[in-house]
């Protein structure tokens, strides 16, 4: 029997177990040197309020996978003031070090100059688009900043991940194949849409293995900013045995205007997903180039595995 102060004499008393030492250990969490240089995200296409959101999205999943991250916005054609272009956000990160170093011999603290890159562009784009990048090189070499540029984010199995997540919102695919039911919309044939001509429907194509072991569908790459491109898959997944298909759009958002996405299902007569937008594995992808372009040892990013 117990007493008002614990177990009765003789009963065994419950412990508490000790912290495990060593590899049991949760690891202390990552977070950003003191210093680093701003991962500076590179926003393509139109400003709006639409891509300010979802680029602001991403910036904020990257802070919080590694806290104290200094993460920036600069847009490909932005206006400096409302959407702050690419070049003047690179400027300012350079202006804003110079102005903390000297502060800091004010005050009479040794300090050394700091060297390294002021930032790190990181573009927002799945695959390649080398009209696109050659404007993310220009606006790098006109701030006349020293800014380390890193790949775009894909291929990547986060991406066919994303994919994936995207086709199953439109019903166009079960979410997880081991589960006992059915999506009478569940498309047979993928068309990978992608945009930068046959370099990116190249690397789309890599993303778009991993979305065909998910989905257990085959699944081909096109390209939307080629003529005929996405006609000529949708025929060949038809011609294979392919009777329901889906447009699984392989771009970020802002790349290009929306209305293509709904021309090039018209043009296949299929349905389509939404574009990957603010997905979290967007953010992550942005923060995992970042550190490898640093140097940073990155927490790693785990994608759901397919059923």
């Amino acid at each position: 029997m117990s007493t008002p102060t614990g177990p009765a004499s003789g009963l065994p008393v419950r412990m508490p177990r000790p912290r495990q030492p060593g590899r049991h250990r949760r690891p202390e969490p990552l977070v950003a040197p003191e210093g680093a240089p701003a991962l500076v995200l590179a926003v393509p296409g139109t400003p709006s309020s639409a891509t300010r959101s979802l680029a602001e999205e991403v910036v904020s999943i990257a802070r919080s996978e590694l806290p104290g991250l200094d993460a920036r916005i600069g847009y490909l054609d932005g206006d400096d003031e409302e959407f702050p272009t690419l070049r003047s956000v690179l400027a300012y990160a350079a202006e804003e070090r110079t102005a903390r170093f000297e502060q800091a011999r004010e005050a009479g603290l040794d300090v050394k100059e700091p060297d390294g890159p002021v930032a790190v562009v990181v573009p927002l784009l799945a695959g390649p688009d080398s009209a696109l990048l050659r404007q993310v090189r220009q606006a790098v070499m006109d701030s006349r900043v020293a800014a380390e540029l890193t790949d775009v984010l894909g291929p990547h199995p986060l991406l066919a991940e994303a994919l994936h997540v995207r086709l199953s919102e439109a019903g166009l695919a079960r979410a997880d194949r081991a589960r006992l039911f059915t999506v009478a919309t569940a498309a047979d044939g993928i068309i990978l849409a992608s945009v930068g001509g046959d370099e990116a429907v190249q690397a789309a194509g890599i993303t778009g293995m991993l979305l065909a072991a998910r989905l257990a569908v085959p699944v081909m790459a096109a390209a939307l900013d080629q003529d005929g491109s996405i006609a000529s898959v949708a025929e060949q997944l038809r011609g294979s045995g392919s009777q329901q298909l889906a447009l699984a759009p392989y771009l970020i958002g802002p790349e290009i205007d929306a209305s293509l996405i709904e021309e090039a299902a018209k043009e296949a007569d299929c349905s389509a997903a939404e574009a990957l937008g603010p997905y979290p594995a967007i953010g992550k992808l942005a923060l995992a180039k970042y550190t490898t372009a640093l140097g940073i040892a990155p927490q790693q990013a785990q994608s759901t595995p397919a059923h």
